[in-house]
């Protein structure tokens, strides 16, 4: 049988089913027909196990997609068709069992199983295979091809495990004397009616042992990612009072709170002094956040009550909210503040935010070289500094006709240098592991690691050097015929240098420096 990494359980029933194919060669006792019977029914309870297990497991993601679908909708969506593909393979090989089972009067009596005349006839004639054994192979590298489809990187032991077990439809096999021969040939042809039937259920057991390794991998994984501090959760400060006047004593306390996009509250009960607050209206949930807008005209402290209510479970669960915010009188000063950082970036746009407390937004006018205002959103421009060092925003407020002038300089920086990536990887110490194949298809690509700003960065030309090869230079981020040849030239484990990669921002007006090379090592 082939092999793979399997559970210590399916390890030890492959080697009861090697056992009794050794004693099958020795000597057919009506014994060891009974253990095969007794082996069969082993895997089929496991099997049966495994089917309700799986069930309960797909049920589960299911009600978890229903409830919080942000978070759980695409992995069930992947699940259920993880389970398609393992029933439907299931289902054929249970098929074929009852049809064999059919063929003898009492399925129950393994003794009278010793034939192989049934399956002989089945799968094969004359030497070659039937309709029907064509269909078997064609049926097992369906479901490998799916499976492998479906698991891509993310299930390396299911995928390992799929590989060994579920073969190709023109596999051949090596038998013990070197002799090459089809995997029917190999493990049906020639043996009683009950192994075959008990090798079926073997193959089964590995399909829901599949299926259950990657649906508990999937839930699992999920909630590592629900529950992950490093990317679900930032620092809150938790405040009697909002604000406080000079010479008052601070009082708050840090704690952490939820911020991924994927908690969203069932509904939202919430009130600002007493009033109920309507959603769209008031509020609206964004990325997992109650964003608020409600206009609120009189200067003071003002308190946020009511409950979140997320469903869990199928139960309501509520967090209380109890928030207070001050809104303050006249201000003297403009608040000025780039949207994504302390600085601006040469060459590209960059949003800011200019506002000034108890001003309106068209009592505010902003002078600043190259601004540009954008329409949607009134208190928002955009910038696009060119040469020079700094930038400074002068803004005037205007109060009951007195004029409140402000301004605020900004470091001007160039922008940092790119990173080059292939298929999407980055160069993380070392060269990136990659199959020929893949490095042939791939495009070489750049981005700006760590950037505030989501900019597309665009290679125009890179140089190749394959190790004994000339260099070749390739115009755009995919590998020309030139290069491609050169490349069918290295051997397995060669490093493949990218370098001299040159790119640039649509639409910026501004250089990109230059990269590093990049380094890609040849797995095949």
């Amino acid at each position: 049988m082939a092999g793979g990494k399997l559970s210590p359980r399916q390890k030890m029933i492959n080697l009861m089913y090697l056992v009794f194919i050794a004693m099958l060669a020795l000597n057919m006792s009506k014994e060891v027909l009974t253990g095969f019977g007794i082996v069969n029914e082993t895997v089929d309870k496991s099997n049966k196990t495994f089917v309700a297990k799986n069930d309960a497991a797909l049920k589960g993601l299911a009600s978890k997609a229903t409830e919080n679908p942000e978070q759980f909708k695409d992995v069930y969506a992947n699940a259920s068709k993880i389970s398609k593909v393992s029933n439907d393979y299931y289902n054929y090989l249970e098929n074929i069992k009852n049809e064999f089972l059919g063929s003898v009067e009492d399925p129950t009596d393994y003794e009278s199983m010793d034939k192989d005349s049934y399956v002989n006839e089945k799968f094969k004639r004359s030497g070659k295979l039937t309709k029907a054994g064509e269909e078997f192979m064609s049926k097992m590298e369906a479901y490998r091809n799916e499976m492998l489809s479906l698991l891509g990187n993310s299930y390396p032991t299911v995928k390992a495990s799929v590989e060994d077990v579920f073969l190709k439809a023109d596999a051949k096999i090596k038998d013990g004397d070197g002799k090459t021969m089809d995997y029917i040939q190999y493990h049906y042809i020639g043996y009683p009616l009950i192994s075959t039937i008990t090798k079926l259920s073997t193959l089964q057991n590995n399909i829901k042992i599949n299926e259950n390794e990657v649906l508990s991998q999937m839930f699992s994984g999920q909630l590592e990612t629900i529950a992950s501090v490093e990317n679900n959760y930032s620092t809150i400060l938790e405040t009697k009072r909002s604000a406080i006047y000079p010479g008052n004593v601070f009082e708050g306390k840090i704690v952490l709170g939820r911020t991924d996009s994927t908690t969203v509250p069932s509904r939202e009960e919430l009130k600002l002094d007493g009033r109920l607050l309507k959603k769209d209206q008031d509020y609206e949930v964004v990325g997992g956040k109650v964003q608020l807008k409600v206009k609120v005209n009189t200067p003071g402290e003002h308190e946020i009550t009511g409950n979140l209510i997320f469903t869990e479970d199928g139960k309501d669960v509520e967090v209380p909210v109890e928030q207070t915010f001050q809104v303050i009188p006249k201000p003297n000063e403009a608040i000025v503040s780039a949207d994504k950082m302390n600085v601006v970036y040469r060459g590209i746009e960059n949003p800011i935010t200019v506002s000034m407390a108890g001003v309106s937004e068209n009592n505010i006018s902003v002078d600043v070289p190259g601004h540009t205002k954008i329409q949607k959103s009134p208190s928002k421009y955009i910038i696009k500094p060119g040469a020079g060092k700094e930038l400074t925003v002068k803004v005037v407020g205007r109060i009951d006709g007195e004029a409140i002038p402000s301004e605020k300089t900004f470091r001007i920086k160039s922008l940092p240098r790119p990173t080059p990536t292939i298929r999407g990887q980055i160069q993380e110490g070392g060269a990136i592991k990659l199959p020929r194949a893949a490095v042939e298809i791939s495009p070489v690509g750049a981005i700006f690691e760590d950037f505030d700003f989501d900019l597309s960065v665009v290679v125009r030309r890179f140089t190749m050097s394959v190790p004994g090869q000339a260099s070749v230079v390739v115009n755009g981020d995919r590998l020309n015929d030139q290069a491609k040849k050169a490349l069918n030239l290295a051997k397995t484990g060669d490093i493949i240098q990218f370098f001299d990669i040159k790119a640039d921002v649509p639409g910026a007006q501004v250089n990109v420096k230059s990269m590093p090379a990049l380094l890609v090592q040849l797995t095949n």
